[in-house]
C-alpha cells in the first residue's frame, strides 16, 4: 500500500486469526511515568485488515491506519516482519 499523507503505523504482534481477512493485533509500548517516575508497559489490541490472509497467529507485522472497514477494523496489515 501507498503510504497516502500522514498515516499512524504501529507494529505488534498477531494474537488471532481466526475471523476471515481479520487479525487482532497487540502493540506494546513503554513509558515513565511523569509523577513517580517508575516504567510502565502499555498493551493495546488492533483489529486489522489482512485482505490475503497472509498473517497468523504470531507473526510480527505492521499495521497502517485506515479508513473504516467495519464497526471496530479501521487498521490495516501492510507487512509480515517476520
Amino acid at each position: 500500500m501507498l503510504e497516502r499523507g500522514k498515516r499512524r503505523t504501529r507494529t505488534g504482534v498477531v494474537v488471532s486469526d481466526k475471523a476471515a481477512k481479520t487479525r487482532t493485533v497487540q502493540t506494546e509500548r513503554t513509558y515513565i511515568h511523569p509523577m513517580y517516575g517508575k516504567v510502565l508497559k502499555e498493551k493495546n489490541k488492533f483489529a486489522a485488515h489482512d485482505e490475503n490472509n497472509v498473517s497468523k497467529t504470531g507473526d510480527k507485522v505492521k499495521i497502517m491506519e485506515s479508513r473504516p472497514m467495519s464497526k471496530s477494523k479501521r487498521w490495516v496489515v501492510i507487512e509480515v516482519i517476520k
